[in-house]
């Protein structure tokens, strides 16, 4: 039996390609950038970043500690609240040295990434890209926390809205808002409570959000 080295799975990481659990960096150089990936990896299902690994999985490895310095900064100067993560160095062929780091999901989220103004602003990973979370995940993200049960009561309110999942799916937020004539708060807060009751999911088509029935 033949055990597997770290090269070895190197090798696997980038045969997968960048996913929804994988991001390649070429390079460091912008911490802020970085900690959208931070944010996205920890509100989804956690990630792998390959750092010194090209978009076409060309491997260019790293030649200084700086990246590390990037990822550190990005981490803990630029999320909010800040990530921990583990880090490992994996020697490709060549010599080439590439980091390896591992960021989980996390159980409170959201957690949120600061731009270049300090905005803070949560992402979720969604195939290979980072997006930015929608209003109707930050009121799930809020709900969860919440320490006790809620009671959903059915209305006229979450009628029309199963009515309209049922024949028109999948809508947006704002076409439950019109048809239902309520507020954009009171539209976000039952999407989110059927979000986290199992009867709709968030689907996310043309740059867009969208709900369906589950």
């Amino acid at each position: 039996m033949k055990w597997l080295t770290d090269k070895d799975y190197l090798d696997q990481w980038i045969a997968q390609g960048e996913h929804q659990q994988q991001d390649f960096k070429f390079e460091i150089s912008d911490a802020r950038k970085l900690a959208k990936t931070f944010s996205a990896f920890s509100n989804t299902r956690g990630g792998r970043l390959l750092i010194g690994v090209k978009d076409n999985g060309k491997i260019a490895g790293v030649w200084s500690e700086e990246e590390a310095y990037m990822l550190e900064a990005a981490a803990t100067l630029y999320c909010r609240p800040a990530v921990t993560y583990t880090i490992h160095t994996v020697v490709a062929d060549g010599g080439k040295q590439v980091l390896v780091a591992q960021i989980e999901e996390q159980v409170h989220k959201p957690i949120y990434a600061l731009d270049a103004q300090g905005k803070a602003l949560a992402y979720v990973r969604i195939e290979d890209e980072n997006i930015l979370a929608s209003p109707v995940m930050l009121r799930v993200w809020q709900q969860s926390a919440q320490p006790v049960g809620q009671l959903v009561e059915y209305t006229e309110k979450e009628k029309l809205l199963l009515e309209l999942l049922e024949h028109r799916s999948p809508i947006s937020l704002s076409q439950y808002q019109r048809a239902a004539a309520i507020s954009r708060r009171a539209a976000e807060h039952l999407l989110a409570k059927f979000i986290r009751f199992g009867i709709i999911e968030p689907v996310f088509l043309d740059h867009r959000f969208y709900f369906k029935l589950k």
